[in-house]
């Protein structure tokens, strides 16, 4: 079995942007910037050949090219039951069309529809136990946090392999996006 999401890159300097935002709130375990993505699907253990089948999918997948640019900070949960601060995506129709069509590639190979509502977000940090008030703190002194646009030029299948230390990235294979050039 393979544990399978699709996702977009960061530019370097995006990274180190989102990775200076850190610190400042107990209980937080802060994604390494060589981590950081934006996951469009997260599609969870399948079967070699349907991943492969997936594969498939996404290189038939055409969709244009697009910049994003990052907007603002928030969290997941409220209170004692905060559980993830997050970096947000200024709205972008193209980002949205690429992940319906992601969405739409994954469901076609036989997987069940994500039931969730799209919320793109970097993940800055997993909370436990966080003060309520320094949580508030970090959200206001970052609430006006901008960065990009970023050029979005391809996604890319990863497989994750979870391990004591936290999951580990494999990227797979990445999917030019069209108009996209090849460096």
């Amino acid at each position: 079995m393979l544990r399978l999401f699709v996702a977009l890159d960061l530019t370097e300097e995006v990274r180190r942007r989102l990775a200076g935002l850190g610190g400042g709130v107990p209980g937080a375990r802060w994604t390494e910037p060589e981590t950081m993505h934006l996951t469009l699907r997260f599609i969870g253990e399948v079967p070699e050949d349907q991943a492969m089948d997936i594969d498939a999918a996404l290189a038939e997948l055409r969709a244009p090219a697009f910049a994003l640019t990052f907007d603002g900070v928030g969290v997941f949960g409220a209170g004692r039951k905060a559980r993830v601060l997050w970096a947000g995506v200024e709205r972008n129709e193209a980002l949205a069309h690429l992940q319906a069509k992601v969405e739409s590639a994954i469901v076609r190979c036989g997987l069940p529809a994500e039931e969730r509502k799209f919320s793109p977000h970097i993940t800055l940090a997993r909370l436990k136990d966080a003060p309520a008030d320094r949580i508030g703190r970090f959200l206001s002194d970052r609430g006006l946090f901008r960065a990009g646009p970023m050029p979005v030029d391809r996604l890319t299948l990863y497989r994750s392999h979870l391990g004591n230390g936290g999951a580990v990235y494999e990227a797979l294979r990445d999917y030019p996006l069209d108009g996209a050039v090849d460096g």
